[in-house]
């Protein structure tokens, strides 16, 4: 019997993992994809590589934190462990469903909050710790990108705007022999390097996904010692890896094409600075949420943009002309006087306010879904 339990333990923990891979890997390879600099299939791939690494590496102490201090790890009996496991695919499972990132540090911290409750073990403590994070991060990733675009973004863009040229950026040169790889006629060496680095900056963010979320498929079974750290790590990677490779393609079209379409820098500032934020929280054990992070990076980053045409104190206060993230889309080269209109601000449609208010809707279902079904699980049924 604990034998089967412990198979159903692995089953719903690998159901977590696919489902984590279909939220994480349109987070992290969204905007990759949108600007089509690679295929959703190299996104599939690179995002089990690194996710991977990132839970091999940093993501240890995110299990920790998870498997052992929100409540006793005498709570995560192997029962227990399995309907917390299950609370959390389930959720994310109506999250994917509708092609939202849902927030699965949020929605795998959740449940086990429902068991703490209901058992009376919570550690209010840490809990406390956990949210107050919950809280800081998106206001400082905000903060972070509004300063950005408001005092640095518009000078990078104009020394350093990339624009994507249509077709291939490299193609297949076949004289002399031996095919070899060159830039396409349409590409140049600036797109090429700004191409590479949302590249790369994508895989750091998947890099902060698997350190942060690997945890949330496999915290509760490693926290009662049914399965050690490496084996937890490996079993939720490879999970992620089949969620990238299949149910990811429709958060990869949310992110990449519906939410927003980032021009080149502004995604690479929004990586940048969500992927950190995460990476951080990671090392010291917090388990936060990346999707979070990066769309009020994409916010904050619009925001300031287009705060430029007032002062800053009216625009905290609202006065002034229409503000909206909007602005992003407006690469425009020279760089106008702070206070002064620019009339091309609002002309592109970056931010769609319907699409995001459906992102922001399920971040707060998923993890009420699971706590709320852990908790009446633990709180009126005899397990």
């Amino acid at each position: 019997m604990l034998s089967l339990l412990l198979v159903v333990g692995l089953l719903v923990a690998v159901f977590v993992g696919f489902n984590i891979g279909g939220s994480s890997t349109g987070v992290a390879f969204g905007p990759a994809v949108g600007s089509n600099v690679v295929s959703k299939l190299t996104a599939a791939g690179l995002m089990t590589a690194f996710a991977l690494l990132g839970g091999w590496t940093v993501g240890r102490n995110v299990i920790e934190t998870m498997g052992g201090e929100i409540v006793p790890q005498s709570e995560f009996t192997l029962i227990a462990s399995v309907g917390v496991l299950f609370f959390v695919g389930l959720a994310l499972l109506v999250s994917n469903t509708f092609g939202v990132p849902a927030s699965t540090s949020m929605t795998a911290v959740g449940a086990i909050a429902g068991l703490g409750v209901a058992t009376g073990t919570l550690n209010d403590g840490v809990m406390l710790e956990i949210i107050s994070w919950w809280i800081v991060a998106p206001i400082l990733a905000f903060w972070v990108c509004a300063v950005i675009g408001r005092y640095v973004y518009p000078y990078l863009d104009a020394r350093f705007a990339i624009d994507r040229s249509d077709g291939p950026l490299v193609e297949l040169r076949t004289d002399g022999g031996f095919p070899r790889p060159r830039l396409a006629e349409s590409t140049t060496r600036r797109e090429l390097v700004g191409m590479v680095l949302v590249v790369a900056i994508a895989c750091y963010m998947a890099f902060s996904a698997g350190a942060s979320n690997a945890a949330n498929a496999v915290a509760p079974l490693v926290g009662n010692g049914a399965i050690d750290v490496e084996t937890g790590i490996l079993l939720a990677s490879a999970a992620i890896g089949v969620g990238a490779f299949t149910i990811a393609r429709r958060t990869l079209d949310t992110v990449g094409n519906d939410l927003t379409d980032l021009p080149i820098l502004a995604a690479l500032i929004v990586e940048i600075v969500s992927a950190s934020i995460i990476t951080f929280l990671s090392y010291l054990g917090i388990p936060a949420s990346l999707a979070v992070s990066a769309t009020m990076c994409i916010v904050g980053l619009g925001w300031g943009r287009a705060t430029r045409t007032v002062k800053l104190g009216d625009a905290v206060r609202g006065e002034g002309p229409e503000v909206s993230v909007n602005a992003l889309a407006a690469e425009t080269r020279e760089v106008r006087p702070m206070g002064e209109r620019e009339d091309d601000l609002l002309a592109d449609d970056l931010f769609n306010p319907g699409t995001t208010g459906r992102v922001i809707f399920f971040w707060i279902l998923t993890p009420s879904l699971s706590a709320l079904a852990s908790y009446l699980l633990f709180a009126f049924v005899p397990l």
